[in-house]
């Protein structure tokens, strides 16, 4: 697993582990979903609206995938969660853009987007910004292609974190977004690795953040609790035909695509439940009709409208669950805003 890290490092805890340890450490967990952000940046914004609270300052750590690593990126630049929302309606046409007749044939061949939209949009939201000028601690998986590695942007939230946080945030936004088959891979500036979607392994990253309380803040499972956002779930059931079906009747798409997304999501979930119990363990995730759910295509106006019903019903919960909890303040111990001894 590559990581920001070298692996023969020995774990050292963060400054003022004793005092931090004693509160409840709260995670936020953010799926993928492509264009289907809209609905997670929606409904983070109705909670918000509804509460009279901002949503980051109850949570100790954000990781996303994808859509969701650039929501979490979006957290940690200080956006409001409204802000993102904004970002994404006017971004989406211009980032997914073309006739479809020719993006269909041209996916047989080659990514069926080019990365100049993206590019152009993550680049104007986040500017130079850099990864360690967050101001929550972020984890944002992609994959190493060249090296068939896990790969994690990590904000320095750790001594052993000496790497990242110079990444431009763009940068971040691009490797975990891009969607073999939709986007080319992403090679990181300067070192040049070839990097794609961290959905490929962890399109529900809940299993990831866990990880990352316990080795890296050093917590316990039991004091662990986590709010996993999906960017909705398909109401369809999947042919009985698919049974014996071979590799054309497979492809077709959403089949697989949707059946790996959503087996990967259920399994992090179920093992997130075991890990910190189920009383911890808070799954946010829409059902939505097919048309509702493409990567790259989506009925904006009910997206929102269902992320407002959902946010709706689920403000109780949070209200009860997550808000009495407030994070410490953040404190990089690299890069531009690092404080302390450490530079």
């Amino acid at each position: 697993m590559q990581t920001d890290h070298p692996t023969h490092e020995t774990t050292l805890p963060p400054p003022d582990f004793e005092e931090h340890c004693r509160a409840q450490f709260q995670v936020l967990a953010i799926d993928g979903g492509g264009v289907r952000g809209i609905f997670v940046a929606a409904l983070l914004a109705g909670l918000e609206e509804d509460l009279g609270c901002t949503i980051v300052e109850h949570f100790d750590l954000v990781v996303g995938t994808s859509t969701g690593g650039i929501v979490a990126l979006g957290l940690g630049a200080a956006l409001s969660p409204r802000e993102i929302l904004q970002f994404y309606v006017a971004e989406k046409d211009r980032i997914f853009s073309g006739p479809n007749v020719v993006r269909r044939l041209r996916q047989l061949f080659w990514p069926k987007y080019p990365a100049s939209g993206l590019e152009r949009a993550v680049r104007e939201v986040f500017g130079e910004r850099l990864l360690g000028e967050s101001i929550i601690p972020l984890v944002v998986p992609s994959y190493n292609l060249g090296d068939n590695a896990v790969y994690l942007f990590k904000t320095p939230h750790h001594p052993r974190l000496r790497r990242d946080y110079r990444v431009p945030m763009w940068a971040v936004a691009m490797a975990t977004s891009a969607a073999p088959t939709f986007f080319p891979a992403f090679r990181l500036p300067e070192e040049h690795v070839r990097l794609i979607d961290g959905g490929i392994w962890a399109n529900n990253p809940s299993i990831v953040a866990v990880t990352e309380a316990v080795s890296m803040f050093g917590r316990a499972l039991e004091d662990i609790k986590v709010l996993s956002v999906g960017t909705t779930q398909s109401v369809s059931t999947r042919p009985s035909k698919l049974d014996n079906a071979g590799l054309i009747r497979w492809l077709r798409a959403p089949h697989v695509v949707e059946v790996l997304m959503r087996g990967q999501s259920v399994g992090a979930f179920a093992q997130l439940q075991h890990l910190v119990g189920a009383r911890n363990a808070h799954r946010l995730d829409a059902p939505a009709a097919d048309e509702l759910r493409s990567l790259d295509r989506c009925d904006v106006r009910e997206l929102i409208a269902k992320a407002s019903h959902h946010s709706r019903l689920f403000s109780p919960v949070f209200e009860s669950q997550f808000r009495a909890h407030t994070a410490p303040n953040y404190r990089p111990l690299y890069g531009p805003n690092a404080q302390g001894e450490v530079q």
